[in-house]
């Protein structure tokens, strides 16, 4: 009997999302904790499943939850945390114009230096996911609104590409950011 590969990373890659999931929605910094070890399992899924993007975003992941875990716990001599708060308007246009440099970026890397049969959605996915990731170390709002979209989109993707376990994951993920979004909202501090 050989093993698959495969369903032992989706099934460990979802245990994980979800306790990410939970975490992220919980606001609790753990959350960062669990972002170190979650794409390392999702980046050799995703190398295997052909999507290469999504496989080296998962090395963007593990600096951000670095930058994450040091953001949330406050400058050691101010100890000041990190509140929920909108994404200032002046940030907007700057977060925009960094999607549509990264996305152009990616999908021309992913299209003339690899065999990916998904480079524009690949592409998609992660230059959302950098801007979300970020947004999310800042504890903006927002940052659910584009990993709803995130989120569907991979659903599709990862259905595609034969990985439905993590399609699942990525299914809850979408009505979770959902959820996320409307907690976030009522949680705000003025």
């Amino acid at each position: 009997m050989t093993l698959d590969w495969s369903l032992i990373l989706q099934i460990a890659g979802v245990c994980l999302g979800l306790l990410y999931l939970y975490l992220e929605y919980k606001a609790s910094i753990l959350l960062w904790v669990v972002g170190l070890v979650m794409p390392l399992v999702h980046g050799i899924l995703y190398y295997r499943s052909g999507l290469y993007a999504d496989m080296a975003m998962n090395v963007y992941y593990i600096l951000a939850g670095i930058y994450g875990w040091v953001v949330w716990r406050g400058a050691p001599r101010k100890k000041k945390h990190v509140q929920i708060t909108r994404t200032p308007r002046s940030l907007v246009l700057p977060l925009a114009g960094c999607f549509i440099a990264v996305d152009a970026l990616i999908t021309f890397l992913l299209i003339r230096f690899t065999d990916s049969t998904v480079p524009y959605m690949d592409a998609l996915t992660t230059a959302l996911s950098i801007v979300a990731m970020w947004m999310l170390s800042r504890k903006y709002v927002e940052q659910w609104l584009l990993w709803l979209v995130v989120d569907a989109v991979c659903v599709g993707l990862y259905i595609y590409k034969g990985i439905p376990l993590t399609a699942g994951l990525y299914a809850l993920y979408t009505a979770m950011a959902y959820a996320g979004y409307r907690r976030w909202i009522k949680q705000i501090k003025d």
